[in-house]
């Protein structure tokens, strides 16, 4: 079941809009599943390191987000700059991000890191194809 947004909603996540709030869920879900898989398979050391990967992804994108929502964009020319910046933003939030994670965690599974980040951020980018109604 589905809730939909509506008056009462928190202003921002009314502001964010079903695509976002959407594959929002769904990168938190995948993260879930890439977590629980990683315990079982690779121990403590893998499920975190898989709920980091998530998380990194999760929090750039919605630094994404949050700058592409703060965009007051007045022309297409302008609109182009706020969709160039809000990127630039979720690239280099997440390459801070996964640098503290590696430098930080002595015991990370580098490869679960990096594949639970990369398929968040793909399932970031269909946004596009979630309807708004």
């Amino acid at each position: 079941m589905t809730k939909e947004l509506s008056y009462t909603s928190p202003p921002l996540l009314r502001a964010l809009g079903k695509p976002i709030l959407t594959v929002l869920k769904w990168q938190i879900a995948a993260t879930a599943v890439a977590t629980a898989a990683a315990a079982l398979i690779a121990g403590e050391p893998g499920a975190i390191s898989a709920a980091a990967g998530g998380a990194v992804s999760i929090a750039a994108g919605m630094a994404s987000a949050l700058v592409a929502l703060l965009g007051r964009a007045r022309s297409a020319g302008g609109v182009l700059v706020g969709a160039l910046r809000a990127e630039a933003v979720k690239i280099g939030l997440a390459l801070v991000l996964l640098w503290l994670v590696l430098s930080n965690y002595p015991q990370v599974a580098v490869g679960v890191l990096l594949g639970t980040f990369i398929v968040t951020m793909l399932i970031f980018s269909m946004a596009f194809f979630v309807r708004e109604y």
